[in-house]
């Protein structure tokens, strides 16, 4: 019976390739249309097939023996042999079926009628001027190499032929320092990108990529040069921002595979660094080595211990690596804790070593509380960013241990109750991180995470209601607060000093709106009244002044319970839709359905 299956396999149709425009032009090709007489035999044993790149020389001739064209230099021509890569350039069908037949050093003549040559229909190729394209000529085709290639530009104007492989998988990006053995031979660049270290090739780059460059004279006259280039060495520059602010220069080589290899996630880090202001004295502020008695700084990455600049160049460093970091102040000390010799606004270098890493515990096979005394240590590091301010970070701790949640699974009811209330908080604490940073319909959909599991969770109702007001849905706030005095009544207190914030903010964005659209439909017809865009007697209700009406967003595993936050924003106008139906269907006539109130 398998033996049976496997038949049933071993026939099974395949996929079929994409026909090709060549496969669809050979179809063309007719018995005693091309015809080869060998002139010179070659050597080896393989002919060349498609992505090969094929070098040859070409004459043309009549049957009576008249040279129509010719690329060598004692019949007319320049010389230069012609270059083509087989099932990429665009050839005669002739060529393109009979080069494939030959072998290198090879001398062939073929015979072509005017469908092989420029007379086929919709040949791909232009014919020269005064080109005899309906006679039958004589191709005599001297085949001088072929090797694999790898087609740089889509145009064809730079091919690489590779010939001594490199070192591992990484090629040179912008921006990039090279040291290369150059060799001209009659967009040099475009190629180098695609080489890796110790590698030697061919690059062939036709005129229209030959740029000026201080390395090399300019050569006139020639429509292709070939640079036979090993590169020997390159230092990796990268722009980690990709503005050319924050620039990563690597000084030494790490071990390993980049970027395999690196502390990508949260690690305890060790390195060695020297701190230096952008001055003309390069003043060193900091050197481990110096100042710290040659004991490496050890940090752990995502918690905000380190200049942002600094942390996310380590992250792309391998072990063993010394590199030169250039950094802006926004992203050096301006936002950190600057050293008393770093002036505010200032540029700095870093040169950095990293002397090796160690990664996150990994969670696998422990049991359920070592599993949670894990995620309670993340927890209370994500705490501690958030009160210093750093919610990105805080976030990013938070949502990790929600990640690692997905593979947990309780096998009693109490370690249920114990990981269902963990969740439960780590979303409350992504929703709080929300809040402060204005994205209040992530904030909603964090809550409804906790209330799908839980629908009476007071605190997600109560954090909902307030990402709600702050959104300007205000009847679905109104919900919120009334739904958690039905379900605690120990929650009313907090519940009532909301819903009086809730009754002030909508009174002061009702009273807004009616000072903004006075008199629009008092006008004739035809007439528009200019809308007041702002209120300049009174104060406005932004995301400022709410911080100093309300108390900041507490967090989950931190006391009181209730915590009263809420952040300001741009207002919905449905409800004043809804206050005035026949006023909504005018605003949406006019076009103005989609105002916002500022």
């Amino acid at each position: 019976m398998a033996l049976e299956e496997d038949d049933e396999l071993s026939y099974a149709p395949r996929k079929k390739k994409p026909e090709s425009e060549d496969d669809k032009r050979r179809k063309k090709i007719v018995p005693g249309s091309l015809m080869k007489a060998l002139m010179r035999p070659g050597g080896g044993e393989s002919n060349p097939s498609d992505g090969d790149q094929v070098i040859y020389h070409c004459t043309v001739r009549t049957l009576d023996g008249v040279v129509v064209e010719s690329t060598r230099s004692e019949h007319g021509g320049k010389g230069i042999p012609i270059r083509n890569v087989l099932g990429k350039s665009k050839m005669i069908l002739g060529l393109l079926e009979g080069i494939p037949t030959m072998l290198k050093g090879e001398v062939a003549m073929f015979k072509m009628m005017p469908q092989m040559h420029y007379g086929e229909e919709n040949c791909p190729v232009s014919a020269p001027s005064s080109f005899p394209k309906e006679d039958d000529l004589h191709f005599e085709i001297e085949l001088i190499d072929f090797s694999k290639a790898k087609v740089v530009s889509d145009d064809l104007g730079v091919i690489k032929k590779v010939i001594d492989e490199g070192q591992g998988w990484e090629s040179p990006r912008e921006p990039y320092e090279v040291k290369a053995w150059i060799s001209a031979k009659t967009g040099l660049e475009i190629g180098i990108k695609t080489m890796t270290r110790k590698e030697k090739t061919v690059i062939y780059v036709t005129n229209q990529y030959l740029t000026p460059s201080p390395l090399l004279p300019v050569i006139e006259g020639y429509g292709e040069v070939h640079f036979e280039v090993e590169l020997v060495h390159f230092i990796q520059v990268r722009d980690v921002m990709g503005d050319g602010r924050l620039i990563k220069r690597r000084l030494h080589d790490g071990e390993w595979e980049f970027p395999m290899d690196c502390p990508l996630h949260d690690s305890l880090l060790r390195v060695h660094y020297k701190g230096m202001l952008l001055n003309k004295e390069k003043t060193v502020f900091y050197d481990t080595r110096v100042d710290n008695q040659g004991t490496p700084l050890e940090f752990n990455s995502g918690e905000g211990m380190v200049p942002e600049g600094f942390e996310m160049c380590v992250r792309l460093m391998l072990p063993g690596e010394i590199a030169l970091v250039t950094c802006p102040p926004d992203y050096a000390y301006d936002k950190f804790s600057r050293p008393p010799n770093v002036p505010e606004g200032a540029h700095v270098q870093w040169e950095i070593e990293l002397l090796g890493f160690e990664m996150p515990k990994d969670w696998t096979g422990l049991d359920f509380q070592n599993i949670m005394d894990e995620a309670e240590k993340i927890r209370v590091t994500g705490n501690r960013l958030f009160k210093e301010g750093k919610i990105e970070l805080a976030k990013a701790k938070y949502e990790k241990v929600l990640r690692e949640f997905n593979h947990v699974n309780p096998r009693t009811d109490e370690e249920g109750k114990v990981f269902l209330d963990t969740r439960n908080s780590l979303h409350l604490n992504v929703a709080a991180c929300f809040l402060k940073m204005g994205e209040w319909r992530k904030s909603i959909e964090a809550c409804n995470k906790v209330l799908d599991a839980t629908p009476v969770h007071v605190k997600a109702l109560y954090r909902r209601g307030m990402a709600y007001m702050s959104a300007g849905d205000f009847e679905e706030a109104r919900a919120d607060f009334q739904m958690m005095i039905k379900v605690d009544k120990s929650s009313e207190p907090d519940a009532t000093v909301a819903l009086a914030k809730l009754k002030k903010q909508e009174h002061e964005v009702d009273r807004k709106a009616r000072k903004q659209f006075k008199g629009l439909f008092d006008k004739k017809p035809g007439e528009i009244a200019e809308a007041q865009v702002q209120d300049r007697a009174g104060s406005e209700i932004t995301g400022e002044n709410q911080k100093n009406e309300l108390s900041e967003p507490l967090l989950e595993g931190n006391e009181p319970q209730h915590s009263n936050e809420a952040d300001g924003g741009l207002r919905r106008m449905g409800w004043f839709f809804s206050l005035w139906p026949s006023g909504g269907r005018i605003f949406a006539a006019l076009g103005l359905d989609r105002c916002t109130i500022l």
